[in-house]
């Protein structure tokens, strides 16, 4: 049983054999295994700096966008302001012709109240003249006792009411 080498121990033979299996082994992989796998890893290599200039790209895009939107949000609120003070100014000049409208029709209201005023304080006043009159021609009657022309004596009374209101007037 000694004639049996052991399993670990190296023989001729099996270095032998070993070496060409290692040898043809080499000759497969250098040949088909190895081109592929260099391909692969190149191609693995340019897809990733591919997708980095892809991502750099897009980064660049997405400032720019981003630049672009907050340009356009700017311009939106000047636009949003200016509107609003436009439409402050309307108000206000809305406002304003409202004002001058209603201060305008206060007037006129107020000048028309003191003419209706004058125009009734003048039809008080004849009527106060008129009963006056009245009064005066009745008492004159009865103190000189008889009646005399009415449409003279109005007269007569009328001139001389005016003349004392002319005189306390002027």
């Amino acid at each position: 049983m000694n004639d049996l080498p052991a399993p670990f121990q190296p023989t001729l033979g099996l270095v032998f054999w070993t070496l060409i299996v290692f040898v043809l082994l080499l000759i497969v992989l250098t040949k088909y295994i190895f081109p592929t796998l260099v391909q692969m890893t190149v191609d693995r290599e340019n897809a990733i700096k591919q997708q980095m200039a892809d991502a750099a790209q897009m980064r660049a895009e997405s400032a720019a966008a981003l630049e672009e939107q907050r340009q356009l949000l700017a311009s939106a609120r000047g636009e949003a302001l200016a509107i609003v003070a436009e439409a402050r100014e309307a108000a206000d000049r809305e406002r304003s012709i409202a004002v001058e409208k209603t201060r305008l029709e206060q007037e006129e209201l107020l000048a028309r109240a003191r003419r209706e005023i004058g125009a009734e304080r003048e039809r008080a006043v004849a009527d106060i003249r008129r009963e006056a009159v009245d009064i005066a021609i009745s008492a004159a009657a009865k103190v000189v006792g008889a009646r005399l022309d009415v449409a003279a004596d109005r007269k007569i009374v009328e001139e001389y009411i005016a003349s004392i209101a002319g005189g306390a007037r002027g």
